[in-house]
């Protein structure tokens, strides 16, 4: 049995699937307003009862703000492959490194559309 919670994060950013046929709507420059929601798991709560305290993922806002929002994400990770799965992998390996609890991360392009990254 595991103890699970989730935080939800957002940002606006640009991105171009140029490598895509140049019909497809993705090939052409265009932005989302994401929404990135990271989960952490344990099997026990820690002495303050959480699984994590939810003020210990301030840093994942900050590295979000500072480094993808309004941003085109293109140019941050210096190639055109940036879609959701990606972005899914990228900020699980993140929060990995930090947060030893974390079991998922997903993100959304758009209310209907969701990727999913969990090893």
């Amino acid at each position: 049995m595991m103890y699970r919670i989730t935080k939800e994060f957002h940002l606006s950013a640009s991105h171009q699937l140029d490598h895509l046929p140049a019909d497809h709507q993705c090939a052409r420059l265009h932005g989302h307003n994401y929404v990135v929601i990271v989960e952490l798991a344990a099997e026990n709560l820690n002495d303050d009862g959480f699984v994590r305290d939810y003020h210990d993922l301030s840093p994942l806002k900050r590295y979000i703000d500072e480094t993808f929002d309004h941003r085109h994400l293109n140019d941050v990770f210096g190639h055109s492959k940036v879609t959701s799965e990606f972005l899914a992998r990228h900020f699980y390996d993140w929060c990995k490194q930090r947060f030893p609890e974390t079991s998922s991360v997903r993100v959304s392009e758009t209310p209907k559309t969701w990727a999913e990254y969990r090893p």
